[in-house]
């Protein structure tokens, strides 16, 4: 098998070309994408803060039902407002 003379250098010259279009075009670009991704990642990380937030305010509302439930005040209450129910509501609640 007989190598041409030109062919070493052309692909020399190549691999310059190639080092020097990864440089200038390439690394840049996966710049770009790691900076994107870091600036999603805050996105999703100040999306999972909301969330926990409300998640929170709701554990809290439950926990404050749990104790309105469990309180022997909630007969009481109940039959207040049940009292504040119109006369003519409560007679058809009985009819049905």
């Amino acid at each position: 098998m007989d190598i041409n003379p030109l062919l070493i250098p052309i692909l020399g010259i190549s691999c310059g070309l190639l080092a020097i279009f990864g440089g200038v075009f390439v690394k840049p670009w996966f710049k770009l994408k790691e900076q994107r991704m870091a600036v999603e990642a805050e996105m999703i990380a100040e999306k999972a803060a909301q969330y926990a937030s409300k998640q929170a305010v709701l554990e809290e509302r439950v926990a404050v039902l749990e104790r309105i439930i469990t309180d022997s005040g909630y007969e009481v209450a109940h039959a207040i407002e049940s009292l504040r129910e119109p006369p003519v509501s409560r007679i058809e609640k009985e009819e049905v």
